[in-house]
């Protein structure tokens, strides 16, 4: 089989990487030709000088996977590439989509009788090694187009990967997925943090969190690369406490009160992360002038 990929950042590269180890032809484009070229000498991928070059090099039904950032970019690439595809081809957009355009893209594309995918991704920087959980949207007839390349970049033939519904249901349920995700790890920074702060104990977080990879009921692959990174630093004072949101946070949170379903420690995780990311302080500093508004306590100077 031959596909195109366009978009060879860190996962879309190793995508590239793991499906050239599965035998599967692919042609790849970039913005940055340096990559194309690197990718091309290292792993055998075709290279594409353009979008169309890249479709131009494919047999029917074609397929192109993106692996873009959400909102823009993918909006004028799917508005560039459907001009260049018939009917019968698909694209499959494995960024972190809204579910909302993703239903839009596939039903613009169904009117020209192009099969879309929407590919919900996890595995980050370690899909290359252990494979990706993938969880697709699609009509039947597209995942069987798809099936091939799905089983080859899954942790394995017959797991890891899933057709879960229509189109959108792929990135909707990646977006409850990295919602989720959010809460366990707010979880166990907290439960570390008050490890840490019982002096009284000398807590040893590495010994801690390595102990609870092993018949705990909080084992997990977060814990596994939290223990990791423990053993080679506990003070962490190089690490800014500034976390970063993606899109996919805020829109589970949204969908929460859309249907009205309580979801507090999603909710809550999110905010914890807006807190960090506050370089003001506005907010704590009207707190400050409250209590010593009604209460006459003293407001620490900034000076």
């Amino acid at each position: 089989m031959r596909m195109a990929m366009i978009g060879l950042g860190k996962m879309g590269g190793n995508m590239v990487r793991r499906l050239r180890r599965a035998g599967v032809e692919v042609v790849g484009y970039d913005q940055t030709k340096d990559v194309v070229a690197g990718l091309a000498e290292e792993c055998g991928m075709l290279a594409a000088a353009s979008v169309a070059d890249a479709v131009g090099q494919l047999e029917a039904p074609r397929v192109v996977w993106l692996m873009l950032p959400s909102g823009a970019p993918t909006e004028e690439q799917l508005q560039g590439l459907a001009p260049l595809l018939d009917e019968g081809d698909v694209v499959v957009d494995g960024g972190n989509s809204n579910f909302k355009d993703s239903q839009r893209h596939g039903a613009w594309l169904a009117e020209h009788g192009i099969g879309f995918m929407d590919a919900g991704t996890s595995g980050g920087v370690w899909g290359l090694e252990n494979g990706y959980c993938l969880m697709v949207g699609a009509t039947p007839a597209t995942v069987r187009i798809m099936e091939p390349v799905l089983k080859a970049l899954a942790p394995a033939a017959d797991r890891g990967w899933a057709h879960v519904g229509p189109v959108g249901a792929g990135h909707y349920s990646k977006m409850i997925h990295n919602g989720i995700e959010y809460g366990m790890m707010q979880a166990l920074a907290e439960g570390l943090d008050l490890l840490r702060g019982k002096q009284e104990f000398e807590f040893d977080l590495a010994q801690m969190t390595e102990l609870w990879r092993n018949g705990s009921v909080v084992r997990s692959w977060l814990l596994d690369l939290t223990a990791e990174a423990l053993k080679g630093d506990q003070e962490l004072t190089e690490v800014a406490p500034y976390v970063s949101d993606s899109g996919e946070g805020r829109w589970t949170v949204i969908d929460s009160v859309e249907q009205g379903i309580a979801a507090p420690v999603l909710t809550l995780a999110l905010q914890m992360r807006f807190a960090s990311q506050d370089q003001k302080g506005y907010g704590a500093r009207l707190l400050s002038l409250m209590r010593n508004a009604f209460g006459g306590h003293a407001v620490k100077s900034s000076k």
